[in-house]
């Protein structure tokens, strides 16, 4: 198959017939999962702090240190969010905070090792390119060093967060105190650098073109041409309930579900080196994220035993293992519990 150019992808976003692009992304899939099994994992997404002082407009969840409900998580209340997490079978753990400005490279070692020691079966898959690059500099070390002096204490793998959407121009306008699009893309290199791998997303639905919206999926497929370390994308639209930047731009709309898989179908077709799409069901609904099988995703993601960010812009899905099961069995795939590595633990023929 021919690698799609960024004018072709931008052309069958603008142009193609939603169902075609569904058959050509069902077809990729194939190609790369012809066993039709579809998988997805158990875990929990820990928010260890909603302290942040980096104030992105979309987000609904930061707060700042003086606020009444600003928190950091004891060792101990995160210790029984992992408990609860195992008593279902749960086998990793989503961590990510604010961009608390003060936590130094010492305090997220002693959290990781934490964890390690006393919970050695859950993964920890945890801190965006934003957190790490903030550990670094109150930290006076490079992020490389940070991922260097984590991975050692136990972080598994780093997700992709805070990638909104890799164009300057676009963050400038709704993060402008995030790291721009080059300096997350060497985050991930150095994690991948290290032996450490990485997803990648996309948030979508704020100022982007759709010619932004290829060129950030181009600089993910370029750097998986050069490390391989990307173990899956995920896509899902933005949710503008509570936020600043809905306030200020009151014009802009939510996403269609249309919209969302074609991008998906779209995604699948570009980005040919990516093994894995997980299904943004926490942002579009069961119902959606079930489709988003037929639009390329072979993964349905995970059954978010916790989730806080999304759900305080306003989206408050849920899911449990028995209905993710049934949701993939109802169009015919095989569904399978993996792990962060994508191995399958346990089918469900």
């Amino acid at each position: 198959m021919e690698r799609l150019s960024v004018k072709d992808a931008v052309s069958l976003i603008q142009n193609a017939d939603l169902k075609d692009l569904g058959k050509m992304a069902m077809e990729r899939k194939r190609a790369l999962h012809p066993e039709k099994i579809t998988t997805f994992v158990v875990d929990r997404n820990i928010n260890y702090t909603n302290i942040c002082w980096v104030n992105c407009k979309f987000c609904a969840f930061y707060r700042h240190l003086k606020d009444e409900d600003a928190y950091i998580l004891s060792f101990e209340e995160i210790g029984k969010k992992i408990e609860e997490l195992l008593e279902i079978g749960g086998t990793q753990i989503l961590f990510q905070g604010g961009v608390h400005p003060k936590l130094k490279i010492e305090w997220y070692e002693d959290l990781v090792e934490w964890i390690s020691k006393n919970y050695p079966k859950i993964t920890i898959h945890g801190f965006s390119a934003i957190e790490i690059d903030y550990i670094a500099k109150i930290s006076k070390i490079t992020p490389k060093e940070v991922l260097k002096r984590l991975h050692k204490k136990g972080l598994y793998s780093i997700p992709g967060a805070g990638a909104e959407i890799l164009s300057d121009r676009v963050r400038d306008i709704v993060a402008p105190n995030k790291i721009d699009s080059s300096k997350w893309i060497k985050i991930h290199k150095d994690a991948h650098e290290i032996g450490m791998k990485s997803t990648a997303t996309m948030m979508f639905g704020t100022v982007e073109s759709d010619e932004e919206i290829v060129k950030h999926w181009e600089l993910i497929r370029d750097l998986q041409d050069e490390t391989d370390g990307f173990r899956a994308f995920i896509l899902w639209s933005f949710q503008g309930a509570n936020t600043e930047l809905l306030k200020q731009m009151p014009e802009l709309k939510k996403q269609s579900p249309i919209r969302y898989l074609k991008l998906l179908a779209v995604s699948r077709l570009f980005l040919d080196n990516v093994k894995n799409i997980q299904s943004s069901w926490v942002t579009q609904g069961s119902y959606i994220g079930q489709l988003a099988l037929l639009f390329g995703a072979n993964d349905l993601g995970s059954t978010m035993m916790e989730e806080n960010v999304v759900a305080a812009a306003g989206a408050r899905n849920q899911m449990n293992e028995e209905q993710m099961i049934s949701l993939i069995r109802d169009i015919g795939e095989i569904p399978a519990k993996r792990n962060t590595s994508y191995e399958i633990l346990k089918k469900f023929n």
